[in-house]
């Protein structure tokens, strides 16, 4: 284990990814054990305010994230220092996006419906950050040769193609496989053949004189979304907790 540790990790100068992702999600796991705690008033942990103003743990979270981020530029991949501040990052970023709904909607909308797209980022996040340290580049430049990376024209061109791979599947409304294509392009072929979802710009634009494909692609995305909508609802209250139905009624 430890040879392939040093071997896999610490030589090609990973190590501080790996610490930085590890902090990552220790900190998202432990910030939501304290606050479920919290609402469920179990525990010495309370909520933090000054002034009457509630501090949310965003702000340490982005003092934390500017640390480390700079500290991480300034020292290098080797090192005790790249080491260090790879974790101050991680645990900056793990505050940041588990509130990171707050930020997207500028509201306190961490018990609602609204609360969820936290969790999903924060898994999204852990998984591309996990397959970069897996080895995949982003935009397929980790598949080619020693060769194909000396042409600069060779290194453009794949860019280039699967960055527009990526952007054609955002456009048929796939926004997770577009997410995952910038890291494994195979993703984004599979999400290129299949069909756009409703309401995407690729369907407004190519679907609006074809009513079989428009229907087809209703019709698939409605057996997606049922077949997937428990499920992903399960895991999310399972890692971040189930939203409080009263907060939404009170926000309508």
């Amino acid at each position: 284990m430890g040879h392939w540790l040093h071997r896999n990790i610490v030589e090609p100068g990973k190590l501080p990814l790996l610490l930085a992702l590890t902090a990552f999600v220790v900190t998202f796991l432990v910030t939501r054990v304290i606050t479920r705690l919290i609402r469920a008033g179990k525990g010495p942990f309370g909520n933090i305010s000054s002034g009457g103003v509630h501090i949310h743990h965003v702000v340490p979270g982005v003092i934390l994230t500017v640390l480390g981020g700079f500290g991480a530029v300034a020292s290098g991949r080797h090192g005790f220092g790249s080491a260090a501040f790879a974790v101050v990052f991680g645990v900056g970023a793990g505050l940041v996006l588990d509130e990171f709904a707050l930020i997207l909607h500028l509201d306190d909308v961490y018990w609602t419906e609204e609360g969820r797209k936290s969790v999903e980022v924060v898994v999204l996040t852990a998984a591309l950050v996990g397959l970069m340290l897996s080895g995949f580049s982003p935009f397929g430049v980790n598949d080619m040769t020693q060769e194909e990376l000396k042409d600069r024209g060779s290194v453009i061109t794949t860019v280039l193609v699967n960055f527009l791979f990526a952007l054609a599947v955002l456009l048929k409304g796939k926004t997770r496989m577009a997410i995952f294509s910038v890291v494994v392009p195979f993703v984004g072929i599979i999400g290129l053949i299949r069909l756009a979802r409703p309401g995407s710009p690729w369907a407004r634009r190519l679907y609006r004189r074809r009513p079989r494909a428009r229907a087809k692609a209703t019709l698939r995305a409605y057996r997606h979304d049922r077949r997937w909508a428990g499920p992903r609802r399960r895991l999310q209250d399972l890692i971040g907790g189930k939203p409080d139905p009263a907060l939404d009624t009170a926000r309508r």
